[in-house]
């Protein structure tokens, strides 16, 4: 990530490399989008599809291989990408009739009513600590593509998408460079199978994180690319970068050529900012949401083709992470936060995947952000309004089950024992237990039981502790 910031400009792209890039022939430049199904409240498939297409997105990705949906999918017109789940991949790796068998079961009977053109081995294997699959994820890739060969299956792919966490350095981007440890046993063997067989180097970019990570270093308009702010010229190589977006991506590329595949294409699975977050999240807000994606979108569908600047006039396929707020996500607020629409299916900002809207013709204003600072103050955590009683005495147990004399003023004869009830227990041994444990990985999360608030629940001589930022 930049430390220091130097003025820049995008790079013009000469007509006749447009003209006469193979990659932009073989594959249109038109965002998808992420079709994640992890909440509770979600409108059914059927409507889900309409939603996409209401959106004007020309793909769209899903995580598993539902039926429904896929059905659902048929005669749309949408390119579809499907995914192998992660825990069968090392059973399939060593056994083509497995393989055979999952294609037989999860492309056949929906393929080609349903245009399927991605299978995507695993999602983000290398963030995962089951190294024993890192290890086996091309040769499930090889034999999946084996079996889409025997049935003749030409036209559909086969990658896997990984994080940025892949790279053992990024920064600056020309000194971009794989792990070490992994680059001769996964990475090259990878790179070498998506480059014979025509396919992508599927990879997950959100500048949000590399911001997030860095708020001081980074400047906030350098991650959501918007033109015209001060950029970054890479000491190496000379290269100006506009935006936070085409540094992380000139980080993968030059990486690639570091190994000896300067040119298998990148195709974006993923790319996003969130709408809300945590009270300790900074920049998850609309406003930067909607900012962010729009400024995406522009960039992947400009005419002529921006690409980045090691690699002018390349075209970007992409999807926009995600179609709604997943309520079941695990993790921080942000994970919940990434949806263009709300679950009830409205939009949560306007937004065209195809790129044709122009920004003046977006009719409704964005509301101001008002957390693109840290918060500075206390923050507690309490009990969710309208949780689950059976689930929160479950997660009170946990979260006095963990020591440190957590829970002691809750038991009877306690300063906050009083009101007896397993709500006001509950607020007390999550904000006990967060303040305790949070810079150890604890959070406020408890299986969506849990929320974060600055309003102070202490009660007479009872002080529920707190997280000071």
């Amino acid at each position: 990530m930049p430390q220091t910031h130097k003025m820049s400009s995008i790079l013009l792209l000469p007509l006749f490399y447009l003209l006469f890039s193979p990659s932009s022939a073989e594959i249109a430049a038109k965002p998808g989008v992420n079709y994640g199904q992890l909440g509770n409240n979600l409108p059914s498939s059927h409507q889900s599809i309409k939603l996409i297409k209401s959106l004007k997105a020309a793909r769209v990705k899903i995580y598993d291989t539902n039926p429904t949906i896929l059905n659902a999918l048929q005669n749309t017109g949408i390119q579809v990408s499907v995914m192998v789940r992660n825990e069968i991949i090392t059973n399939i790796s060593s056994n083509q009739t497995l393989a055979n068998e999952w294609v037989h079961s999860n492309i056949l009977p929906f393929y080609p009513k349903t245009i399927i053109r991605y299978i995507l081995v695993g999602n983000e294997i290398l963030s995962q600590q089951d190294n024993v699959t890192w290890f086996n994820l091309v040769p499930a890739m090889r034999r999946i593509r084996q079996s889409l060969v025997l049935h003749k299956l030409k036209k559909i792919k086969v990658g896997t998408p990984l994080a940025m966490d892949c790279l053992e350095v990024s920064f600056p981007p020309s000194s971009g460079k794989f792990w070490s440890s992994l680059t001769d046993s996964v990475i090259k063997p990878l790179l070498q199978f998506v480059t014979k067989t025509k396919s992508f180097f599927f990879v997950d970019v959100y500048t949000y994180f590399a911001w997030v990570a860095d708020p001081v270093n980074i400047k906030l308009g350098y991650a959501l690319l918007q033109p015209n702010v001060s950029g970054y010229i890479d000491p190496v190589s000379g290269l100006k970068y506009g935006d936070l977006l085409d540094q992380m991506l000139d980080a993968l590329y030059f990486a690639m050529k570091r190994v000896g595949y300067p040119d298998t294409r990148l195709f974006i699975a993923e790319t996003g900012w969130p709408n809300d977050g945590d009270v300790d999240q900074i920049g998850a807000n609309i406003y930067n949401a909607a900012v962010y994606n729009r400024n995406a979108i522009k960039k992947f569908t400009e005419k002529p083709l921006r690409g980045t600047p090691l690699k002018p006039g390349v075209v970007l396929p992409s999807f926009i992470f995600a179609l709604y707020n997943e309520n079941q996500k695990t993790g921080p607020g942000t994970e919940r936060h990434f949806g263009l629409l709300y679950p009830n299916g409205t939009n949560i900002y306007e937004i065209d995947l195809s790129g044709k809207t122009l920004e003046s013709e977006f009719k409704k204003a964005l509301p101001v952000p008002t957390n693109n600072e840290p918060y500075k103050g206390k923050i507690w955590c309490v009990a969710e309004r309208g949780a689950n009683t059976t689930a929160l005495g479950g997660a009170l147990s946990y979260a006095c089950g963990q020591g440190n004399g957590t829970c002691d003023p809750i038991q009877p004869g306690g300063k906050c024992f009083k009101p007896d009830s397993l709500k006001w227990h509950a607020s007390y041994a999550f904000s006990s237990y967060w303040a305790q444990f949070r810079k150890s990985g604890g959070t406020c999360y408890f299986n969506g039981l849990a929320v974060q608030t600055t309003k102070n629940p202490s009660f007479g001589s009872c002080k529920f502790p707190s997280v000071t930022l």
